[in-house]
C-alpha cells in the first residue's frame, strides 16, 4: 500500500501538530514518527479513503487511551505494540494527541527524567536536597499537565498557571522515588481545592466521589463551592491505591 501525497500531508500534520517533532520514515504504508520530547513511536496509515490508523509503540500507553478510537488487531506494522482507528482527522488528532501527553506521563517516564536531570546534582546539605526536590516537583508538575489535559481533575479549571500538582500521598510521607514521581499519586486541582487535600479536608473515594469533611462550616462550604456534588473521573487502580492511604492517613487527621 502507497500513501497518497494528500494523505501524508494530512498524516504529517496530525502528528506534528501533536508533539512529534521528527522527520518520518516511511514503512510498507505506514508513515513512523518520533519525537524529541516523548519516548513513543507513532505509525499513522489510512485505509481507503475515509478509516485512519494509528499504531503504538507502548502497549501502556493504547491500553490507557480509554474510549479513543476503536483497538484494531492488525495488520500493524513491525514494532507497533496495538493499534487503533479512527473515523475523522480531527478524531485523528484527539487520538494521537492523548497518546503523546500518556507516553510522557505514564511510569516510569517522570521518574527516568527527575534521574537523569538530577544524576550530577550533590545532595550533601539541606539546600542542595531542596533543589533536587524542586526538581522532582516541576517533572511531577508537568506529567500531571499531560495526565489531566491541562484541567483540574475536579471542576476542569484549565488556567494551567492556577492549577496545582498535588501529591495524594505526600512527598516526605513516599518510600521512593518511584512513589514521588507517579503520575497515579497526583491530582492536578484548583488551589483551595489542592488546599483542602494537602490539609486533609478533603479525599477521593473509589468511585471518583469527593469527600469533604463535616468539620467545614456550611458557610465556609458555600464559600469553597462545596456545597454540591463532586468527583473526579478517569480515576484507576493505581489511583486508587494511593487514595486509600490518602483517606486512612491523611483526611480529617487534624481531628484526630
Amino acid at each position: 500500500m502507497t500513501l497518497s501525497l494528500v494523505h501524508r500531508t494530512r498524516l504529517e500534520k496530525v502528528a506534528r501538530d501533536n508533539g512529534f517533532d521528527l522527520e518520518p520514515t516511511e514503512q510498507g504504508g505506514w508513515l513512523a514518527f518520533r519525537s524529541s520530547h516523548s519516548p513513543l513511536v507513532l505509525w499513522l496509515s489510512v485505509f481507503g479513503d475515509a478509516v485512519f490508523v494509528a499504531a503504538f509503540s507502548l502497549e501502556r500507553v493504547a491500553r490507557a487511551l480509554g474510549e479513543l478510537g476503536t483497538p484494531m488487531l492488525s495488520p500493524l506494522p513491525p514494532g507497533a505494540a496495538a493499534g487503533r482507528t479512527a473515523g475523522s482527522i480531527p478524531e485523528l488528532h484527539a487520538l494521537v494527541r492523548r497518546a503523546f501527553q500518556l507516553a510522557r506521563s505514564l511510569p516510569d517516564e517522570p521518574l527516568q527524567a527527575f534521574q537523569k536531570q538530577t544524576r550530577a546534582l550533590p545532595r550533601s546539605t539541606e539546600a542542595e536536597r531542596l533543589v533536587v526536590q524542586r526538581v522532582g516537583q516541576e517533572i511531577f508538575r508537568e506529567s500531571l499537565l499531560d495526565y489531566w489535559e491541562g484541567r483540574c481533575a475536579i471542576t476542569g479549571l484549565a488556567e494551567r498557571p492556577l492549577l496545582r500538582a498535588s501529591h495524594i500521598k505526600p512527598w516526605a510521607s513516599c518510600e521512593s522515588d518511584a512513589e514521588r514521581l507517579d503520575v497515579f499519586n497526583g491530582l492536578l486541582l484548583a488551589p483551595h481545592l489542592d488546599a483542602l487535600l494537602d490539609q486533609g479536608y478533603l479525599t477521593v473515594d473509589d468511585d471518583g466521589t469527593v469527600l469533604v469533611t463535616s468539620h467545614l462550616s456550611a458557610e465556609s462550604r458555600q464559600a469553597l463551592g462545596l456545597t454540591h456534588p463532586l468527583r473526579v473521573a478517569r480515576l484507576t487502580d493505581a489511583h486508587r491505591a494511593y487514595l486509600a492511604w490518602h483517606r486512612t492517613r491523611e483526611f480529617e487527621r487534624w481531628v484526630r
